[in-house]
């Protein structure tokens, strides 16, 4: 049996370490806009992208996969515990999704989930990355390719780690990118979502 005090102080800080907005603070430290005040005023890489540029956007994204990468590369040199590493992995996304640094508020978490994913289960991670990339080239919609990505991403768990707590780790990811991307979901269906390299419409 694992030491709970160690699941639960590894759960804190991957709270807490998924919690740091990353676009505010590269884009404040590089003296850019805070994401939060324009564009589609999430925090996240692909506003940070579009407002800010590639190298801030750039750096927006290595530090939102890195805190996922992070707990969850911790999380399996540390517990044996399948549900515990998997908490711990779910710790930095939803950190970044329910910041108490924004107020509750933050991201839609698709860079650290998959950082997240990444660390437990690399191959699994590198092909949701694929798709993500993948489906962006074809549609150039960065919502689109996170819809794609996490949207295959329970099937792939069940294809290639097939254990009810992966399986149930893959759903609940997926479901709170979908809820998080309500707002892109009815852009894409009405054909107003804003496609990578232009601004927003309107």
């Amino acid at each position: 049996m694992e030491q709970t005090g160690l699941i639960i102080g590894l759960v804190i800080c991957g709270y807490l370490l998924g919690a740091v907005p990353f676009g505010v603070v590269i884009s404040k430290a590089m003296g850019l806009p805070d994401p939060r005040t324009v564009g589609s005023k999430n925090v996240g890489f692909t506003n940070v992208l579009r407002v800010s540029g590639k190298k801030a956007g750039i750096l927006t994204l290595i530090g939102d996969m890195g805190k996922g990468w992070a707990m969850g590369f911790a999380a399996m040199q540390l517990l044996q515990d399948e549900w515990a590493v998997l908490a711990v992995a779910l710790a930095p996304f939803l950190g970044h999704l329910f910041s108490p640094f924004l107020g509750f508020k933050g991201g839609k978490g698709v860079a650290t989930a998959l950082g997240s994913v990444i660390g437990v289960a690399p191959l699994i991670g590198l092909l949701l990355l694929l798709a993500w990339i993948g489906a962006v080239a074809l549609c150039r919609y960065s919502s689109g390719g996170a819809l794609t990505a996490f949207g295959l991403f329970p099937v792939i768990a069940a294809l290639l780690r097939p254990s009810v707590a992966f399986v149930s780790f893959a759903v609940v990811v997926t479901g709170l990118i979908v809820v998080k991307h309500k707002g892109n979901i009815e852009r894409l269906w009405n054909g107003t979502e804003s496609k990578m390299g232009q601004g927003r419409p309107g």
